[in-house]
């Protein structure tokens, strides 16, 4: 069977079971959750827990959102 994921990306494997607004929802938090980078120099994080994110270049250890690593109630102290 054929999904045609070429257009609508990654939740293309909802099919129709699911509204077209929750998987244009869907698809943007997995596309922006993609560009995650840390705050310290830039590279690319991985999450190791919910809300717990890792530097894979500085070892970085920090705390933010579930999702992405900066929330909208976390913010960054420069120092």
């Amino acid at each position: 069977m054929y999904s045609h994921t070429k257009r609508i990306g990654s939740v293309g494997r909802f099919g129709v079971r699911t509204g077209k607004k929750i998987r244009e929802e869907m698809r943007k938090i997995e596309d922006d959750a993609k560009n995650n980078v840390c705050p310290n120099c830039g590279k690319k994080v991985s999450r190791r827990a919910v809300g717990v994110w890792e530097c894979k270049f500085c070892k970085n250890v920090f705390a933010g959102g579930s999702y992405f690593p900066v929330s909208k109630k976390t913010t960054l102290v420069e120092e």
